[in-house]
């Protein structure tokens, strides 16, 4: 049996006691979330300019975000297992602390001039992101029905904040770091280190008692009819939703990653300033669209359904692929195309993540969720890889058409994984067997 952490781990918590944690938690959880996007966004948003720095060669420039995302997916799983022994907490903060090692490596790498090296510290910085995401579920832990999707989404709009400012620190870093004789281009990440450090101390001394330890609790002390936060096991409505969330991972990074390239295509001529404009104005609307009206999906999630919630991702997406591929040849419809991108993107991974936690049984729920973490990042480094080659032979247009592939097989799939989660408990099982 896990530590409870609690001299009354036999006694049921009261339903006031779980709702106040709960809240708490998800207040805690959005902290950590702004100051783990703050140092994310300040880490990568120098990781390309590094990588094509000190390799020599723009064309690895891209090799940068590639080993965070492979990072990520190396670490999702054993994060969900620490977290299922020890708890949130414990998970959290070991993701963050072992990134922290990556940004250290990061600045020795640029002072000896080591590529290698440079991937080996981002490939650990990778971690910090695995914990991020693992937040979104922290979120669930002690959530009913009726609020689900709701808390989720609240903990994935706090990513904003630190999305849009991280990037913004490069200028500011640069002249900290050069006061203190840190190489060139590595000053943003002094930010990187005194956000993530202190979004460790938010999580080791806010966060108790532990949501997922306290829910563990639960199950295992209360009546089985006065368990609102445990759901009967749903196999196949949880890989429905780990494939929903990680196709349209896939999707939104195959686009997101070759629209900058598209666009310096499409503004040639221009200024070099003009260009980075336009690039850094549609990229900028893309993460806000991403995260911005995640809590809107999350109240749409709770009332109309999850599977429903996740067409209506599937719509958007679809939306945003058309525009791209017949408008292709315009900037603003390339723009509005990426905006479409991140809403379809934010609308799928809010429901589909609230789906997979409650078509789990207590038992397997974190196990999952690492699975759903590392297939979703999996599949998005592999889509940013193969992109370059289909942009090269399809255009920019034909990338689009070609990524509805995985649209078109989360729509199909979707009545699957309808029945399967209104399906009783008994006939899901039957169904997965």
């Amino acid at each position: 049996m896990p530590d409870t952490g609690s001299a009354a781990a036999d006694v049921a918590p009261s339903a006031a006691e779980v709702a106040g944690v709960q809240r708490r938690t998800v207040w805690v959880l959005s902290l950590g979330q702004v100051l783990g996007g703050l140092a994310f966004g300040a880490t990568l948003s120098l990781g390309a300019v590094l990588a094509a720095e000190l390799s020599g060669d723009e064309s690895f420039s891209g090799l940068a975000a590639a080993a965070v995302t492979f990072g990520t997916a190396l670490t999702a799983v054993p994060l969900a297992a620490i977290a299922r022994r020890r708890g949130r907490r414990l998970s959290l903060t070991t993701g963050m602390a072992v990134a922290l090692i990556g940004v250290g490596l990061v600045i020795l790498a640029v002072g000896l001039g080591a590529f290698p090296l440079l991937l080996v510290g981002f490939l650990i910085i990778g971690s910090g992101q695995a914990a991020n995401l693992q937040s979104r579920f922290a979120a669930t832990d002690l959530a009913t029905d009726a609020s689900r999707g709701r808390d989720l989404s609240i903990v994935v709009w706090a990513t904003t904040v630190g999305a849009v400012l991280g990037p913004n620190l490069t200028g500011p870093g640069e002249v900290l770091g050069g006061a203190i004789g840190m190489p060139p281009l590595t000053g943003a990440y002094l930010f990187t280190l005194v956000a993530q450090g202190l979004a460790i101390v938010v999580y080791l001394v806010a966060m108790r008692p532990d949501p997922l330890l306290l829910a563990q609790r639960v199950v295992a002390t209360a009546p089985a009819g006065s368990r609102p936060i445990a759901r009967a096991d749903r196999p196949v409505a949880a890989r429905y939703a780990i494939f929903a969330v990680a196709a349209a991972h896939g999707t939104m990074v195959s686009v997101m990653a070759m629209t900058p390239v598209h666009l310096a295509h499409l503004t040639h001529g221009a200024t070099e300033a003009a260009t980075l404009s336009v690039i850094g104005l549609t990229i900028s609307l893309h993460i806000a669209g991403m995260y911005v009206l995640s809590p809107v999906f999350g109240i749409l999630a709770d009332r109309l359904g999850r599977v429903p919630t996740i067409l209506i991702g599937q719509a958007l997406l679809a939306a945003a692929l058309l525009t791209a591929s017949f408008g292709q040849a315009s900037t603003t419809a390339v723009t509005v195309a990426l905006v479409l991108l991140g809403l379809g993107w934010s609308a799928t991974t809010v429901a589909g993540s609230t789906l997979l936690t409650e078509s789990s049984s207590e038992a397997l729920r974190t196990r999952r969720q690492g699975i759903s973490d590392f297939t979703m990042s999996i599949v998005g480094g592999i889509g940013a890889i193969i992109a370059g080659g289909v942009l090269g032979w399809l255009g920019y247009g034909g990338l689009a058409l070609v990524v509805m592939v995985l649209v078109a097989a989360s729509v199909l799939l979707a009545p699957l994984g309808w029945r399967a989660s209104v399906a009783p408990a008994a006939d899901a099982g039957a169904a997965d067997a």
